[in-house]
């Protein structure tokens, strides 16, 4: 799910995501990932973002599994459920504090 902030955070957005539970994903330049537990990688938070004049464009989706053939990345992955909205609502109440 794709959402847009206008904001000049105190902080970089690095420790604002970190605040936010998301660190940098291992392979990806803009994407940040939260894990739901402490065990595996999957379920995870998929988190992208581009900086366009003064807004952040973001795109967030669950990552349910890893992709099912190697060399793909396509996977099973949540964009518009109702958990998505939440977490989209939990990260800007942690982000809006850091402006």
């Amino acid at each position: 799910m794709k959402f847009k902030i206008q904001a000049d955070f105190k902080e970089n957005l690095d420790v604002v995501l970190k605040k936010c539970g998301y660190h940098l994903h291992p392979r990806y330049e803009n994407s940040y990932i939260r894990r739901l537990s402490n065990v595996g990688f999957y379920p995870r938070w998929h988190l992208y973002f581009e900086k366009n004049n003064n807004f952040y464009e973001f795109d967030l989706h669950l990552d349910q599994k890893k992709a099912s053939y190697e060399g793909q990345t396509a996977h099973s992955g949540d964009y518009n459920d109702l958990n998505v909205k939440n977490e989209i609502k939990r990260m800007l109440s942690v982000m809006s504090k850091n402006i």
